[in-house]
């Protein structure tokens, strides 16, 4: 599926990529819901209908990701309550011996996320990977979602890259698209973000269900 002898850049999305995306789903979906409840003494069902109408209003915004915008909207600490439930921030599987192999076949390994930079301080330090990264980049430094072709632009100028020899893995199909117009030559989706949710359908993009179907070898080159 990857050639990977003409891939000198991965670019590497954090949540429902290298990260379990039930974390996130949990967080957003039953707990945050939940614990607003509790601090502001409404009922769960309440709380649970103000925050997923807030979400649709701005679903794919840079807002969507951020969790200043959320705990100054909801006037609750989010970062906070993302620390309570830390436990739950896991790796997908063969997530370290994928990124193991990347520095061993001596790729430039980038992670670019659309989490704020409080979450992604928070799973650096649960999961310890960051030291696998030659650059870690969260797009709140410049303030475009990886939804728009712009951002791809704002990557290249903080880590230079060759677009057509540049891997992109992500399980956002939108931010797959914007990548493709800007012209990444590879592209592969995750067909199951989520360990607990349903395995999508994926028609645009090539997809996996794990990193063991696309590890690669330091030192083979194809004939």
């Amino acid at each position: 599926m990857i050639e990977w002898q003409a891939i000198e850049t991965v670019l590497l999305d954090m949540d429902g990529t290298l990260l379990d995306l039930h974390f996130d789903n949990f967080f957003w979906q039953e707990y945050l819901p939940l614990r607003y409840a509790e601090i502001k003494g409404v009922e769960a069902q309440t709380a649970k209908h103000h925050i997923v109408t807030q979400t649709r209003k701005i679903e794919g915004s840079l807002n969507w990701y951020s969790t200043d915008y959320w705990s100054a909207m909801l006037e609750i600490d989010v970062v906070e309550l993302k620390h309570e439930i830390s436990h739950k921030v896991a790796i997908r599987p063969f997530c370290i011996d994928f990124l193991d192999a990347l520095r061993a076949a001596d790729k430039d390994v980038v992670m670019v996320t659309n989490a704020h930079h409080d979450s992604l301080a928070l799973k650096m330090e649960k999961t310890q990977i960051a030291d696998k990264f030659d650059r870690l980049i969260t797009v709140h430094e410049f303030s475009l979602p990886k939804e728009d072709p712009q951002c791809w632009h704002e990557v290249h100028r903080r880590h230079p890259f060759t677009a057509r020899k540049t891997l992109l893995i992500d399980d956002n199909l939108h931010a797959l698209q914007s990548a493709r117009e800007y012209g990444i030559g590879s592209l592969l989706a995750i067909y199951q973000p989520d360990s607990q949710a349903p395995r999508r359908e994926i028609d645009d993009f090539d997809a996996i269900h794990s990193f063991a179907e696309i590890m690669p070898i330091a030192g083979v080159v194809d004939d």
